[in-house]
């Protein structure tokens, strides 16, 4: 090893797949990495429309594409023979995955690459225990002796937040089941028009179709503002500047707790202990996993508590 390679800082890489939500619930495992290994560089593999929030909040040096065709062979049995892969993992000490690698397929060819240290990691946590699934993505560390890391998703956005009087809403995820009815969606925003000086972001991506169009018809236009299918890296310091935020069990919900919005969730069928965002602002309005039970009342007293136009 030459000498300036001897001088550059270990390179530790955390490799996650998923959804916007799971990426978001692995954040604290960067932060914790962070915090323990402060002169390395760490990188992360996955999907970049995703993974780039972790460069906008400084928790990640780089971002590498998990689709990258060349890395496919690393799934099929002694398939590491791709060179440019094999060398790109041998560079880091320190390699943790929380990808679906039933068979330590992955993991074998990885290891062959000859990474410092490889760290299986579980892609999901197991609902039945009822832990937090950021504690369980947190628990592997513990074999680089970080014990007790925070387990709220954080994500701090350079420059400070200038927030203005909107209150972003989405009215959508990435089920049907727990969305809250789209009608008592159309109440509530007649409700915040006619009763706040709020403003209203409603945010959604492919999921929403033309539901934010239709909640928005015939609504003030200078009062509402539709956000859909913005990349990530833009609607994150949009998220940032605003009041407060109110949504579903979704990655759009964890990434507005993560900013550290005052967060109200209507909750439905999902495993809460496990799945709810966590921070000091969530709200969570949980009627027996059941949306249908969550009144236009409940959750009006519920944005009040938020205290939006105080922020």
């Amino acid at each position: 090893m030459n000498e300036s390679a001897s001088a550059a800082p270990p390179r530790i890489l955390v490799i996650r797949g998923g959804a916007i939500g799971d990426f978001i619930l692995t954040l604290p495992v960067l932060t914790a990495l962070r915090e323990r290994f402060p002169g390395a560089a760490i990188e992360v593999l996955g999907y970049p429309r995703i993974a780039t929030l972790a460069l906008l909040g400084g928790l990640a040096k780089a971002v590498h594409a998990i689709e990258s065709p060349g890395l496919a062979a690393f799934f099929a049995r002694g398939g590491s023979s791709d060179l440019e892969w094999r060398d790109f993992f041998g560079q880091f000490a320190i390699v943790i995955s929380y990808l679906y690698d039933p068979d330590g397929i992955f993991e074998a060819n990885v290891k062959s690459c000859g990474p410092g240290q490889f760290i299986a990691a579980p892609h999901r946590p197991d609902e039945a225990k009822s832990i937090h699934a950021s504690d369980v993505f947190l628990k592997p560390l513990e074999r680089l002796t970080i014990f007790g890391g925070d387990s709220v998703a954080r994500l701090e956005l350079p420059g400070p937040a200038k927030r203005e009087n909107t209150v972003a809403l989405h009215p959508g995820s990435g089920s049907e089941s727990k969305n809250w009815p789209e009608l008592n969606w159309r109440e509530l925003l007649v409700h915040l028009l006619d009763h706040s000086p709020l403003d209203l972001l409603l945010v959604g991506g492919e999921a929403e179709g033309e539901k934010l169009q239709r909640l928005a018809k015939r609504l003030p236009g200078d009062r509402i503002e539709i956000a859909q299918h913005v990349p990530l890296q833009e609607l994150a310091p949009r998220l940032a500047n605003c009041a407060g935020y109110i949504g579903h069990d979704s990655g759009l919900t964890h990434l507005a707790s993560a900013l550290g919005l005052p967060t109200l969730v209507l909750w439905g069928p999902s495993n809460e202990a496990v799945w709810r965002p966590l921070g000091e602002h969530v709200s969570v309005l949980n009627q027996h996993n059941t949306l249908a039970d969550l009144t236009l009342g409940m959750v009006v007293e519920g944005i009040n508590a938020l205290e939006l136009e105080q922020c």
